[in-house]
């Protein structure tokens, strides 16, 4: 019997895969299809693996949507002779190469850069590539990308018609849109990522199967000599010191440990060490870029040997930086919690001050968490609880809902002493 958390590990593992591969052989007008199909495949094996579980199940999934797939093509009479000559016969054995492990990385490198493509709006690219690559759903791009669901179908939606009426081909570019998808592409591997990292599903806080495919998709590009840039080894960087906290973020109890009281002899040194190679590889390259900052200031917490030793005046002008270069809501608040670890407690209220929480959208919590701390490093205790309720009544993930919880607990005690 597979559990339920193990199909959807396989189901994130494969499904990009499997999307790529179906659509390389189909084409990108029956990518709806093709999406129904891979979707059909892990239900039906959802309900047969109760029972038993097969000897290769990436082997059982690939052949189960490629012959839905096929199924699917037929009942709607397209393409019929295409179908029957990549089944049958001489051409089969081409079709079968598909299959192979370099043509499956050629595949999904070309269904990321096909959705990130130009003829695509912005904004429709990075949502369709969320939803092709790593099978997010409607929901788990929503909160991605801070947007309401009815937006995310929009989008999909507009995507998929702009497809079929440009008639878009599934290659790999070699025209001078190429930067700027590969920069497209970046940006869903960190959406990717942070999905994984910080989740804003309710029952999940951290989602390990994400974090892995973002780092996978983000080594795809490297492996390609020609894709090589400063942003992407960053990325990657970047990548490998969030990923080597992992296993310190949550006790066995099911509680959020912050930064501060994290053990860190569980952070994972290879992951760690593979990251600094990366980050150092970047600096040979001449663009610097917000991933560059972000790697830059993981890696002094990592360094830091205990939370007291953190150098954050170091952190301060990296984030000072990164703010120049791209200045967010997101940047800003960061901006703000560093100068409250500081005790520049002016000057981050005024940073605070200077934000829209609404511009945070579903992380909106976040701010009042970190105003929260404002009031507490200046005795306002009452009011740090206020904050702390606000957060409350907007998080929405169960780990993070406990760990403000306490948070307000402690301050009442504080108060009542």
């Amino acid at each position: 019997m597979i559990k339920e958390q193990e199909l959807d590990h396989l189901f994130r593992h494969q499904y990009g895969k499997m999307v790529s591969i179906l659509t390389r052989i189909f084409g990108l007008s029956h990518i709806e299809t093709i999406e129904d199909a891979v979707q059909d495949t892990f239900l039906n094996a959802s309900l047969k693996w109760r029972k038993e579980i097969p000897e290769n199940p990436e082997a059982w999934l690939t052949k189960a949507a490629k012959n839905r797939a096929i199924d699917l093509l037929r009942k709607i009479k397209t393409e019929h002779s295409r179908i029957l000559n990549l089944s049958t016969g001489p051409s089969s054995i081409a079709f079968n190469q598909l299959f192979l492990e370099h043509e499956i990385e050629d595949s999904q490198l070309r269904m990321i850069f096909t959705a990130c493509h130009p003829k695509l709006k912005p904004q429709d690219q990075i949502a369709f590539a969320l939803k092709t690559i790593a099978g997010f759903s409607g929901k788990e791009i929503a909160s991605a990308l801070l947007l309401k669901e009815s937006t995310v179908k929009k989008r999909l939606a507009r995507a998929r018609k702009t497809i079929k009426e440009k008639n878009l081909v599934f290659q790999l570019p070699k025209d001078k849109t190429f930067a700027d998808r590969l920069h497209r592409v970046h940006e869903v591997i960190y959406l990717i990522f942070n999905e994984g990292f910080h989740s804003n599903q309710k029952e999940f806080l951290i989602r390990k199967d994400l974090c892995g495919e973002a780092i996978r998709l983000s080594k795809l590009i490297l492996k390609k000599e020609s894709y090589r840039t400063g942003s992407g080894y960053a990325l990657f960087a970047l990548l490998c010191f969030h990923a080597s906290r992992l296993e310190s973020k949550i006790s066995e109890k099911g509680k959020i440990i912050d930064l501060k009281n994290q053990n860190r002899t569980l952070w994972f040194k290879p992951l760690i060490q593979l990251g600094k190679h990366a980050l150092s590889k970047s600096e040979a390259y001449p663009e610097v870029s917000s991933y560059y900052f972000e790697a830059a200031i993981a890696q002094e917490h990592l360094d830091a040997k205990t939370f007291e030793e953190t150098d954050w005046k170091k952190i301060l002008v990296l984030y000072q930086n990164l703010n120049l270069l791209q200045e967010t809501p997101f940047t800003s608040l960061n901006l703000a919690i560093v100068l409250l670890q500081l005790n520049e407690n002016k000057k981050a209220i005024k940073i605070l001050n200077s934000i829209n929480p609404k511009d945070l959208e579903q992380r909106s919590y976040l701010y009042y968490g970190s105003k929260a701390e404002y009031h507490k490093n200046i005795n306002e205790i009452p009011e740090a609880i206020n904050c702390i309720e606000m957060a409350l009544s907007m998080v929405n993930n169960a780990f993070e809902k406990k760990y403000f919880e306490e948070k307000k607990s402690m301050l009442k005690n504080k108060q009542s002493s």
